[in-house]
């Protein structure tokens, strides 16, 4: 079982073992430039609202940190790509 941490309402969930060439399209709205990420480069935060779940990275291109919505089947296919997963814990 992967390793578990917990960090000012962040926990860290484990993503199964998934092989290195795995990549994503992306684009840059800000660049406008297309490409392809490895899982390794994008991060993904599971919020307890659609608005408060998200997927970033930092584009190649311009280095522009992009924030972009992540419904139910993006969560799917980025936890399954292995793409590192933060849940974000409301104060309850």
């Amino acid at each position: 079982m992967g390793k578990m941490s917990v960090i000012s309402g962040i926990s860290e969930v484990s993503t199964a073992v998934v092989p290195e060439s795995l990549r994503f399209k992306a684009a840059c709205p800000e660049c406008r430039e297309r490409f392809e990420l490895a899982a390794g480069e994008f991060r993904l935060a599971i919020g307890a609202s659609r608005r408060t779940t998200f997927y970033s990275f930092t584009c190649p291109a311009c280095d522009a940190s992009v924030r972009r919505p992540a419904g139910e089947r993006i969560v799917e296919l980025l936890t399954g790509g292995g793409v590192r997963t933060l849940r974000l814990h409301t104060g309850a």
